[in-house]
């Protein structure tokens, strides 16, 4: 893409109309960029529009490219599939550091962010000019004092810094964080003290010199503590050691001084300096967890200077990320070799009233989140998100304090628990928030069993708390009174639904369908979830505790109440009433008369989400609800086939022929359960789809590739005849070899050539089959991933058990002469040991087996070499436990945070496909394996133990042996 005028109109355009609220500019505007993105120098032609000058295009533009850039560079810069040239990528490096610090804050994020992700990849090796240049602006800012550049350069380094904080610590990794370490410590404590000088001068100045002269000081400082945070999380390095004392010196000050000046010039003065506390208490926090031994003489200090913030902070919103930060400080100290600071008379009972209660009572912000932003309320409450809300940290102090003073904190929080009520009890009407706190207490300090949703606590006993406390909310007639009260009562039951017994459950069923109608948007929503994890809870052995006649009383007005949900306001695409619906479907015995209800219901909901999708959590279980419900429903009584496909062929032509992309993996797995669910010969209507399937354009979607498969692997299944005919297969198999070229599809072409041959009969394959081979054999070539390793086993052992050995032999060395024997040493022995998965397991074993035990090719007694690698390979593969056997891929791969509604491919559990073995007739493969090789030995005695001596590894031989001992078999 050359940047000329035309370029930089033809962007311009583009990312005004990704800004239109109308989807259909938006979409026609996206996709413009989508099909433009694959062009040469796109990369370099979006930054050049981001650097145009402010006058000449506008911001909100720029700020569109810039986040357009960042998330290109996320998605092309190490992609192996089209990814950024060299050429492009080095002018991006030139111009994107000067670009990036002169640019207007809101761009100048995304450009650090992108800088990062660019630095993630090829900082420091393949970019050694980076640090040097951001260490030259640095020290000329500095010595200037322009802080505006100074901030820039921090902010930059704490983007690329940012990486030590989360990656695996490896010897790669450790290298580059040397490299920074002997580059950029020196320079960072000397802007840190220089930045620390001038504060305190401006805090001796008499008058105070303005705020707007301390907010860049304060926003330098910020950035070094976060530098800090970053440099020192993987270990403790030695000039941090070497230099703790001026650190921490500087530290201890900003959570000592106050700044009036500043604290008092409004919101985001006192924000700042907040932040600036809030950087210090997560760094002394990281010192506490990972220093303790070099941090210890401070800590006196630290705690005592935090706890009197604490106590001074107030309850404004606006300081919480300071209590958060602070609180967990003291946490972390509560769990250490150091917990006697709490030990003293007096000092639980005053945390717990001078710094738990008051940050566990409902606040006034806390109420109007409830009524105005529900979404978010859930999400903190809920969805255990709230780690980082004043309520839920308080709470994770005291557990703290319990690690090593549990009797003292339960009988403290006990007797709170007791008091709050009590003080309920004598007035519900104006000391209801104290009821809401006594229960948020049970509920945040009980304890959850790994691996269970089962939650214990020794506060209280779970059924009286329940009957006294919780089910009075619960038979409440008025559904709408005291709604945070109703939501914590919900939530009780939520969180101890595994203790609360199946009969007394029952008992207040339809309280909780009642809630559902209840008008606060919480309280609805965590009905909902009430009764969708209770639907969920499992008893011991796996079996569900509740049953499709447990709900059969009051079926009909819980679908109801859940439908009208959706009219509520706010709820029209509310995810915890869908999830509900999914799970309800997937329990309840589903009539005609039912069904036809449910699909329509569910159907309107599909055509209205499809105008504007913009809940992807709510739009899966919708798809997942229409999955199950088709699948049970239709299972159940077939002739429902017909009464899904009339109400859902409408709108799922709608997805596709609108182009709602973000849909089309749903709707081709939706297709798939239903060519799967029809009887062959399958209506003329799905030969039709076949054909657009076919299409090569259906396929350059990435994310539509493994649905298209799906669907393409149910057509196979039923329809073989219909797909064998005319040149149908020719451009299945046209399909498999694209699909194997790239490495992130080559597992999904395989699926297709997997189908292929358990489908069709051999006659009809064979004429194909040594284009298969050179096609598989071109790929080998190319590359050897363990993906495609393991994909080539499960596909030839596949081919094995199905047409024989001697068809897989002799049809590979017709593609090249004696091409089998190098197959057979140089991938199917060595990385046999790679395969997982019960019936893939089977499949190599038995494949391997029968050729060891069958072929002349590996009977020879020039091939005993062989045989025995063989023989070895097989007793690994069923001897070893997986994770001593199987090699990791090699790098991990970048797992990308959510930028918005992208199409990606997410499989629907419910429409999935149900995996067929094929040797449903050997249940045991190791009995399998001992038991053939033992027939083998027996026509030749003494032949074969010779061989395995000699080419078996002594810890196999063992396993063998061992193996013959189970099955009651001798190897002679």
């Amino acid at each position: 893409m050359e940047w000329n005028p035309q370029t930089r109109q033809f962007l311009s355009d583009c990312f005004l109309h990704t800004l239109s609220p109308a989807p259909e500019p938006r979409r026609r505007a996206e996709s413009s960029l989508s099909e433009a993105s694959n062009l040469p120098n796109f990369g370099l032609a979006v930054l050049r529009l981001v650097a145009e000058p402010p006058n000449s295009i506008d911001e909100q533009i720029r700020q569109s490219a810039a986040v357009n850039f960042k998330n290109h560079l996320r998605l092309r810069w190490s992609s192996e599939d089209n990814p950024i040239l060299e050429p492009e990528k080095q002018q991006i490096k030139t111009l994107i550091v000067p670009l990036m610090l002169s640019a207007p804050s809101k761009i100048q994020s995304q450009l650090s962010e992108a800088l990062a992700i660019i630095g993630n990849h090829d900082f420091p090796k393949s970019w050694p000019t980076l640090l040097p240049e951001l260490v030259s602006s640095l020290q000329e800012a500095s010595q200037s004092s322009d802080y505006v550049k100074v901030n820039g350069i921090l902010g930059t380094a704490n983007s690329i810094f940012r990486k030590f904080r989360f990656q695996y610590k490896t010897n790669d990794l450790l290298l580059d964080l040397k490299y920074c370490l002997d580059n950029f410590t020196a320079p960072l404590l000397e802007i840190f003290l220089k930045t620390a000088s001038l504060i305190d001068s401006a805090a001796a100045t008499v008058p105070p010199p303005p705020a707007a002269n301390l907010q860049p000081l304060f926003e330098s400082q910020k950035l070094c503590c976060r530098i800090f945070y970053s440099l020192n999380f993987q270990e403790l390095p030695e000039f941090f050691e070497d230099h703790m004392k001026e650190w921490m010196s500087e530290f201890r000050k900003y959570l000592t001084t106050s700044y009036p000046s500043l604290e008092g010039s409004g919101p985001d003065g006192l924000a700042l300096v907040d932040e600036l506390r809030s950087a210090v208490c997560e760094n002394i926090n990281l010192y506490m967890e990972k220093n303790e031994e070099e941090f210890q003489g401070y800590l006196n200090d630290f705690a005592l200077a935090v706890w009197t913030l604490l106590v001074n902070v107030s309850q404004s919103t606006s300081r919480d990320q300071l209590a958060i930060t602070a609180i967990k400080f003291l946490t972390t100290v509560s769990t250490s070799v150091h917990h006697a600071l709490f030990a003293a008379d007096g000092v639980i009972p005053q945390i717990c009233q001078g710094i738990v209660i008051p940050n566990v009572r409902l606040r006034d912000d806390d109420e109007e989140l409830f009524e105005m932003n529900h979404i978010e309320y859930i999400r903190r409450d809920m969805e255990g998100s709230d780690l980082d809300t004043r309520r839920r940290i308080a709470c994770e102090l005291l557990k703290g304090i319990a690690t090593h003073y549990g009797d003292a904190v339960r009988n403290i929080a006990s007797a709170q628990i007791q008091s709050l009520l009590s003080s309920f009890a004598s007035n519900p009407t104006a000391n209801w928030k104290d009821k809401d706190c006594a229960i948020y207490l049970v509920v945040s300090l009980s304890t959850k069993k790994a691996g269970t949703s089962y939650v214990s606590t020794d506060l209280v006993d779970v059924q009286s708390f329940f009957q006294s406390v919780i089910v009075p909310e619960l038979q409440s007639s008025d559904v709408n009174g005291y709604p945070m009260l109703k939501a914590g009562a919900l939530k009780f039951f939520t969180m101890f639904r595994s203790q609360i017994s199946k009969h007394v459950a029952l008992q207040f069923l339809p309280d909780l369908v009642r809630f559902l109608t209840a008008e606060s948007n919480v309280v609805h929503s965590y009905a909902a979830s009430c009764i969708e994890k209770l639907l969920s809870v499992k008893d011991e052995g796996g079996r569900l505790r509740y049953s499709s006649a447990d709900i059969a009383p009051i079926f009909a007005m819980l679908m109801n109440n859940l439908f009208n949900a959706f009219k509520l306001p706010e709820s029209e695409e509310n995810q915890y009433v869908m999830k509900c619906i999914m799970r309800v479907l997937g329990v309840a015995d589903v009539q005609l008369d039912v069904a036809r209800i449910c699909i329509e219901g569910l159907g309107s909901l599909l055509s209205e989400v499809c105008k504007n999708p913009k809940n992807p959590v709510f739009n899966h279980y919708l798809f997942e609800s229409v999955a199950i419900l088709v699948k049970r429903a239709s299972e159940r009584d077939p002739s429902l086939v017909s009464v899904f496909e009339t109400s859902l062929f409408p709108r799922l032509e709608i997805i596709l022929s609108n182009d709602v992309t973000e849909f089309f993996p749903y709707t081709f797995q939706l297709l798939a359960l239903l060519v799967e669910l029809n009887r062959p010969p399958i209506p003329p209507i799905y030969m039709q789809i076949f054909e657009i399937l076919l299409s090569p354009d259906s396929w350059k979607r990435t994310s539509n590739v493994p649905a298209l498969v799906r669907l393409l692997q149910a057509f196979l299944q039923k329809a073989p005849n219909e797909i064998s005919q005319g040149d149908r297969l020719t451009k299945v198999l046209g399909i498999f070899d694209t699909l194997i070229q790239s490495s992130s599809s080559s597992e999904q072409g395989f699926y297709v050539l997997n189908t292929v041959i358990e489908s069709l009969p051999y006659e009809v394959i064979t004429p194909y089959i040594s284009h298969i081979w050179a096609a598989i054999f071109r790929e080998l070539q190319k590359r050897r991933t363990v993906k495609l390793l393991k994909s080539l086993l499960i596909f030839i052992s596949l081919f094995l058990v199905k047409h024989g050995w001697s068809n897989v032999i002799d049809t590979m060395n017709a593609v090249q002469p004696n091409i089998f024997s190098v197959i057979l040493t140089q991938f199917w022995i060595p990385n046999l040991k790679l395969i997982t998965g019960d019936i893939e397991l089977k499949l190599t074993t038995v494949a391997s087996t029968r050729l060891i035990c069958e072929s002349p090719v590996l009977l020879d007694p020039a091939a005993s070499v062989s045989w025995g690698k063989m023989v070895d390979s097989i007793v690994t593969l069923l001897s070893r436990k997986e994770q001593d056997r199987v090699e990791d891929e090699g790098d991990m791969p970048d797992i990308a945070e959510n930028v918005g509604y992208t199409a990606t491919f997410v499989r629907l559990y419910n429409a999935g496909r149900n995996e067929e073995d094929p040797l449903p007739d050997i249940k045991d493969p190791r009995k399998y394996f001992v038991a053939s090789l033992s027939q083998l030995c027996a026509h030749s005695p003494g032949r074969f133990p010779n061989v395995i001596t000699e080419n078996v590894e002594t810890a196999n031989q063992e396993a063998l042996l061992q193996l013959c001992n189970t099955y009651n078999v001798a190897l002679v």
